[in-house]
């Protein structure tokens, strides 16, 4: 019987350390993007959705506003925040705008909507007109009081904040409604 001793050399196969590092820092810029992409596509989506929402409620609240007014009988007050109308049915419509909780809410006969037309609104101007135009333009002529007033101007800028800051998530709604019976 021979003994012989054989011996075996395997290389054994492994990671230097220059090798870990330039892995370990390739991944990690991999990551950063990774993450800066999640980040900016959950803000794109955020804006987008709280913009699509805010746009809903101010047609909403436009288109309520638009079909109630021209059924009314007669401005009666008015302010730049508030607008009181004698309603077709000889009722008082209202609508206030509080700048302090930034909502514009309506009543009718005294007795307030449970939920206001609007929500997080930063800016609302009432504006009151005659129906007649201004020569060679779309305006109107302003009027004084409420009792020669035929046409109301509706202004309001309504906005979100996202992630706690307030981006591009502005709505801003303006119309202009004729009285039809006055």
């Amino acid at each position: 019987m021979d003994c012989r001793t054989t011996s075996t050399t395997k290389r054994r196969s492994g990671l230097t350390l220059i090798e870990l590092l330039v892995t370990s820092a390739v991944a990690s810029l991999l990551s950063l993007g990774l993450a800066s992409l999640v980040i900016y596509s959950n803000r794109s989506f955020a804006a987008m959705a709280n913009y699509f929402d805010l746009d809903r409620r101010s047609r909403h609240a436009l288109d309520t506003m638009s079909r109630e007014i021209r059924q009314t009988n007669r401005l009666m007050t008015f302010s730049e925040t508030s607008l009181t109308f004698e309603d077709y049915d000889g009722g008082v419509l209202r609508y206030v705008y509080d700048p302090t909780e930034r909502t514009l809410t309506r009543s009718k006969n005294g007795q307030p909507d449970s939920d206001p037309l609007l929500t997080e609104c930063d800016f609302l101007k009432f504006s009151i007109f005659q129906r007649n135009p201004v020569g060679g333009t779309y305006d109107q002529y302003p009027t004084a009081d409420a009792a020669t007033c035929k046409l109301v101007q509706l202004h309001w800028e309504c906005s979100r904040k996202i992630f706690g800051a307030k981006v591009n998530t502005e709505s801003v709604q303006s119309a202009k409604i004729v009285i039809r019976k006055q």
